[in-house]
């Protein structure tokens, strides 16, 4: 009998995939559990190195924090990790968020990485809601959720969409480059957080956002680096190999806000060309210049990239989805580093959080 049900397990694939997926979980868990800072945050501004991304004080910190603190929380909940310790990295992690999420924000408008906190701080939000049935935590993240989309609204440049440079001018609303996959980023974060909240959306602001994917979009559906870049749509940079680790969340963002142009097809198209041409955006992990990498691929799209990609399967049909979920999952686990972190770009002390949460969250999608 135990020889027949050992068969059986062995055939459905659960002895086979989920040890090494669920050791690869856990690791990933105890790293974040171990790392969090005192006051339940994650990373800091502390480890340098001789070229670093441009971060003007104290806004651009603030933002780095929160967003890979965000990141952090959102990995622990969605891999389904629930042992005390877990539970209580969570708990403490949810304190410190909610408690500085409200004032995110940037003075100083060269530089506005606080949309990415908005985003992921949405992201986290969103696990929190679905992690505790508790009426009066619900609507404290319902309330803050509010705000983070508000503050995504505010900050959405004049021309549709989200960037995070404006080296040319200073205006109360953003004028600089827009970027498709922060753009891409923001309306997931939101879309996220309205189907799990229930709260409506701006109308105008989903067109818009909309409009402004479909402008940097390609015939190949490869989405170009930013809005600036629709004038040399060819340059390596804008091609598939450079576009590995944008056109997931970007095929993604058009689909949720309706786009029927964004079909099955182009979902599995893609699928397939990241796992295919994954060397592309692997020889640009850990390499510590942004976009020195051939196609100019930058390390930090490597673990968003696939990030992105799973929820990517998560919309093809059910039946379709068992076959990517064990190729992703499979990938993700063969990189992970030997202390149980992931991480592809050093970025000051931040990249360890975002890095693993990202792939916690990832490997959530493909039990």
């Amino acid at each position: 009998m135990k020889a027949l049900l050992l068969l059986a397990l062995l055939a459905q694939g659960s002895l086979a995939e989920d040890t090494p997926l669920k050791a690869a979980i856990t690791k990933g868990v105890d790293f974040l559990v171990q790392h969090q800072n005192k006051n339940g945050s994650w990373g800091s501004s502390t480890r340098t190195k001789g070229l670093n991304i441009y971060a003007p004080i104290p806004d651009a910190h603030n933002s780095y924090k929160v967003s890979s603190s965000s990141l952090a929380i959102h990995g622990l909940i969605e891999c389904g990790d629930r042992r005390p310790a877990t539970l209580a990295s969570i708990a403490k992690g949810e304190q410190w968020l909610l408690s500085v999420l409200p004032n995110e924000r940037s003075i100083d408008r060269s530089a506005t990485y606080n949309i990415w906190a908005h985003a992921y701080g949405l992201r986290a939000l969103s696990s929190l809601y679905r992690e505790h049935n508790n009426p009066e935590k619900r609507a404290e993240y319902i309330r803050q959720a509010k705000i983070q989309i508000k503050k995504l609204h505010s900050y959405e440049d004049v021309n549709r969409g989200w960037g995070y440079y404006d080296f040319d001018e200073v205006t109360v609303k953003p004028t600089g480059d827009i970027m498709s996959f922060a753009t891409g980023t923001a309306v997931l974060a939101m879309v996220d957080a309205s189907k799990t909240m229930d709260i409506k959306l701006p109308e105008t602001l989903m067109k818009r956002s909309l409009a402004s994917l479909r402008s940097m979009r390609t015939p190949d559906f490869s989405y170009v680096y930013a809005r600036g870049h629709i004038y040399y749509p060819r340059n390596p940079i804008n091609r598939p190999a450079g576009s590995l680790g944008r056109s997931q969340v970007c095929n993604a963002a058009s689909h949720a806000l309706g786009d029927k142009d964004v079909t099955t097809a182009v979902f599995r198209t893609w699928l397939q060309r990241l796992f295919d041409r994954n060397g592309w955006l692997d020889m640009g992990r850990k390499r510590p210049i942004p976009h020195e990498a051939p196609a100019a691929v930058a390390g930090y799209f490597y673990y968003y990239g696939h990030y992105y990609a799973a929820q990517c399967i998560h919309i093809l049909p059910e039946g379709e989805r068992r076959p990517w979920q064990d190729k992703l999952a499979k990938l993700m686990i063969s990189k992970q580093e030997k202390n149980g972190s992931w991480w592809d770009f050093p970025l000051y002390n931040y990249h360890y959080a975002y890095g693993t949460g990202y792939v916690l969250a990832t490997l959530g999608k493909c039990q």
